[in-house]
């Protein structure tokens, strides 16, 4: 008998089989400890937990008097919150949009008309409009003044005077009860 005899005693379709398991398996393996490697990775992109819950913020409103407005914070901004008279509301609603530098009806602005929810940061230069407190000036239609460069902004946060070149921003907000609504 020959050398070669001797060593080729497994048939061959036999080797294949096991050469094929084991590079299958190793590439398995491989994958999975690359899986694993790259996961830390892949969940630092997820935002973290602090960012997570500033994305919306819940505001009890049954303590807000009819007229009487707050400042709340969403995303480190001032929000403003204002339970409207219905004065108020009449007046915001009465405005001809031939009037407004950027026309938009008190409708587009609010879900419920006696609440206005906004981002209280002047469009103009990013300053903070006094009017939320009842000793603060309003401005000349009776909504909130920036005083930094004198714009003006009416009952639905519009603007109406001054170097402001556009409204006040409604953040997005919902109602999740007749109390409560959610901003964000």
């Amino acid at each position: 008998m020959s050398d070669t005899a001797i060593l080729s005693t497994k048939p061959l379709d036999d080797a294949v089989t096991r050469r094929d398991f084991l590079l299958v398996a190793t590439a398995t393996v491989g994958a999975a400890g690359a899986a694993l490697a790259a996961w830390p990775f892949i969940d630092s992109m997820n935002p973290a937990a602090d960012t997570l819950a500033l994305s919306t913020t819940g505001v009890d409103l049954l303590p807000i008097e009819v007229g009487q407005a707050i400042t709340v914070m969403w995303r480190g901004s001032p929000v403003f919150i204002r339970h409207r008279t219905a004065s108020e509301v009449e007046t915001a609603e009465a405005v001809a949009l031939s009037d407004l530098r950027d026309p938009q009806t008190d409708g587009e602005r609010v879900v419920e008309p006696e609440w206005l929810v906004m981002i209280g940061i002047c469009t103009h230069l990013g300053c903070i409009p006094l009017g939320q407190r009842p000793a603060d000036p309003k401005g000349e239609y009776g909504g909130w003044f920036c005083p930094c460069h004198g714009s003006h902004y009416d009952t639905s946060g519009r603007i109406r005077k001054g170097p402001a070149p556009t409204n006040l921003v409604i953040p997005p907000y919902a109602f999740v009860d007749e109390t409560t609504v959610q901003i964000g």
